[in-house]
């Protein structure tokens, strides 16, 4: 973090990831490994979204060592609280106080039409919580807070990207250039990874078969019995082409490990079945994963080394955040404490 003190003409990078529970191979190639590759050419903040998680209502034993993992995690994949803020969102206040008065200054029909909220509602209809509706807002004052000038995004993020703008310019609108309005940051290659079970569906930790995803702390011999029992089609050829998606899908992870080119995966595995394929795309993936699940270990079991990181990281963060505060409040015409 000293070095973003530094390097001013870095551009600022916001990302924030739920402790949700398990963090999946999609998890780690679709947004962490691109966090890790971000952090030498961006001032990076990156937040632990504990504040968003509790829209679902969460065990509080479990809650707590979901974040304890998410963060030692996140540690072992590369972020590095030397050169990135790395913080836990709910010990910066500023955000639950900018989301508020960003409530204020956002139009109940905005939130309505956001997608995530109408699928959230369909599948936790026992519990459409205040918080579930207006929690835009609080993805808005995530990133605004620290004057973020990209956001990475997936397609499903977009709309919560275009919505924090819209928050934005009608706030400068009114009060002058206090936020700047953030651009969506498209990585230059993006791993997509797809369900073992489904491949036309994206693999999700919240998939009720557990033989559709590989989490990143999965024991080898789980990772193996998983790629042998993935979903591929009667054609025995390792090829990339239509109507393939399962193997699709095996070169896709194999390439994004190895860095081979599926033009390079085809000729490997030239004359070789699905079966030999397998066991090749799950060794490589344990190995890949194997320094990852080693460092984890040995963060997970020093509570004081991950107290020390996420405290530095959010005095940092505090003190960003709370100017970008302190200016919103003074522009709305709050008086200050002092």
């Amino acid at each position: 973090m000293e070095q973003q003190t530094s390097q001013e003409r870095k551009k600022v990078i916001f990302s924030a990831i739920q402790p949700s529970g398990t963090i999946t191979l999609g998890n780690y190639f679709g947004a962490l490994k691109n966090w890790v590759q971000l952090q030498d050419e961006f001032n990076c903040v990156f937040a632990l979204a504990d504040l968003h998680t509790i829209t679902v209502r969460q065990e509080p034993a479990k809650f707590r060592s979901n974040i304890y993992e998410a963060y030692a995690l996140l540690l072992a994949c590369g972020i590095d609280v030397e050169k990135s803020a790395f913080f836990i969102q709910s010990h910066v206040s500023a955000h639950s106080q900018l989301a508020w008065v960003l409530n204020c200054y956002t139009q109940f029909g905005e939130l309505s039409r956001m997608t995530q909220f109408k699928d959230k509602s369909a599948k936790h209809s026992d519990n459409v919580n205040a918080g579930l509706f207006t929690y835009p807002s609080l993805m808005a004052a995530d990133i605004l807070l620290y004057q973020a000038d990209m956001v990475p995004v997936g397609a499903d993020q977009k709309q919560h990207l275009e919505l924090t703008r819209n928050i934005a310019e009608r706030f400068n609108g009114i009060y002058g250039n206090v936020f700047k309005a953030p651009e969506p940051y498209i990585p230059k290659v993006g791993a997509r990874i797809m369900s073992l079970q489904d491949p036309t569906k994206k693999m999700s930790k919240s998939d009720e078969n557990a033989n559709s995803y590989i989490a990143v702390l999965d024991k080898p011999e789980v990772i193996m019995k998983k790629f042998k029992r993935a979903i591929t089609d009667s054609e025995a050829k390792v090829r990339f082409g239509e109507g393939k998606d399962g193997i699709n899908n095996l070169m896709g992870i194999y390439s994004s490990v190895t860095g081979k080119t599926m033009q390079e995966i085809e000729a490997e595995f030239d004359g070789k079945g699905y079966g030999d394929f397998k066991i090749a795309v799950g060794e490589a993936v344990v190995e890949h994963l194997r320094p990852i699940q080693e460092r984890f270990n040995i963060y997970i079991n020093d509570k004081a080394y991950l107290k020390e990181c996420y405290q530095k990281s959010a005095e940092f963060a505090e003190r960003i955040a709370q100017r970008t505060l302190d200016k919103v409040m003074k522009k709305i015409g709050f008086v200050a404490r002092s």
